[in-house]
């Protein structure tokens, strides 16, 4: 059916997505934009909920609705995130051949416009060709690249489909069926202040106790399923003085949910004994680090069978596209792990961009449309 894609429209539509600046929390413009665009093409329910009064965005999450012209098929949705990162202001995109970049000074867009383009093209072309269907449901979110702050706050009780696909991934023809879950913690190690230069014996370092610690954690790959990082630190106000505060910020990632809960004891276990353990090096100084550790569960694993029907469809309209898919697993947290937690199916599939969140990102024309020939097989069933 790729003969039937006009990928001059698709193009355009993508082109015009790109260059309407939406940073997180920046995403009003774009909302207004797409709301007009579903209503074009006779979306029988265009919802924004009330979602930005948690995540500060400008606007609400969109759920767009096309009811069913066909009872026998079943219904699905399509979720995208209407953010970029930065820099993502006044993104003016060139074309060499098939080939999207921006002019160079700020990201392209493609994560994940390249999604929403493929999305619309889809549904121009079900419109067009009066194609039978069942109930399609669209997801457009906030804030995503700011810890899914749109999903998390999304107005589920709204969605009559109950199972769907996120379109937000590097390479193409990919399936994810599997993500894992993330703890995120914050480590505030308190020491005490002092003259570096005239009396530093009355000091605690908090940055020599963190960095004790952190030799002492085990970082990066910790086994197949899972990782840990610890990504920001911050501490001291001048060379002068002993740094008495530091907080460290990390995270924890596994597709086991008992290996996560392991891996971020660990850590917190190692902060724990070295503040404990600590001896000043002046015996006359007898006050104590202190330690406080924040750890909060920042989404939940993706995980789902092979044989569900939320990938057996995709896997059929891979065989009926001719594309030889890939199911895969992955190591980032996405959209799709929030729904997966309301109890709502979901299967990421790559949309082509490529060398995301940097100001070297593309996309190619050509994978674009096989994205839209992918998800208009499986919005027909």
């Amino acid at each position: 059916m790729s003969e039937y894609i006009q990928r001059e429209r698709l193009a355009t539509t993508f082109t015009s997505l790109c260059e309407i600046s939406s940073p997180s929390r920046r995403e009003g413009n774009i909302a207004k934009h797409l709301k007009n665009v579903f209503a074009e093409l006779g979306a029988d329910l265009i919802l924004e909920d009330n979602s930005s009064k948690e995540t500060g965005s400008e606007c609400g999450n969109l759920i767009i609705r096309f009811n069913s012209n066909h009872d026998d098929l079943e219904g699905v949705f399509f979720a995208c995130h209407m953010d970029t990162v930065e820099p993502g202001d006044d993104v003016q995109v060139d074309r060499t051949g098939d080939i999207f970049t921006s002019r160079g000074d700020t990201i392209l867009g493609s994560d994940d416009k390249s999604g929403i383009a493929a999305i619309i093209e889809m549904l121009t072309l079900i419109k067009e060709q009066q194609i039978k269907h069942g109930l399609i449901e669209i997801i457009l979110t906030t804030c995503e690249e700011v810890g899914l702050l749109g999903a998390k706050n999304l107005d589920y009780k709204q969605l009559h489909t109950t199972y769907g696909y996120a379109l937000d991934s590097s390479s193409i023809d990919t399936v994810i069926y599997g993500a894992p879950a993330a703890n995120k913690f914050s480590i505030e190690i308190t020491g005490a202040a002092a003259h570096a230069g005239l009396n530093p014996e009355k000091g605690i370092s908090a940055i020599q106790v963190a960095a004790k610690a952190i030799n002492e954690t085990k970082l990066g790959r910790l086994d197949e399923e899972s990782t840990a990082n610890l990504g920001i630190i911050h501490g001291g106000v001048a060379t002068n003085i002993v740094p008495e505060q530091v907080i460290i910020k990390g995270e924890v990632r596994s597709h086991s949910a008992e290996k996560l809960s392991i891996y971020t004891t660990e850590i917190e276990n190692v902060f724990k004994k070295t503040v404990e353990e600590w001896c000043n090096p002046s015996p006359e100084n007898t006050i104590r680090p202190q330690l406080n550790i924040t750890t909060k569960a920042e989404y939940p694993a993706l995980r789902l069978s092979l044989d569900s029907a939320v990938i057996e469809r995709v896997r059929k309209a891979g065989e009926k596209t001719g594309k030889n898919l890939q199911f895969l697993t992955a190591g980032g947290g996405s959209d799709a792990n929030i729904f997966n937690g309301y109890g709502l199916p979901t299967a990421i599939v790559a949309t082509g961009m490529q060398n995301v969140h940097t100001t070297d990102e593309q996309l190619d024309l050509n994978h674009l449309v096989s994205l839209t020939e992918l998800i208009y097989v499986i919005a027909i069933g």
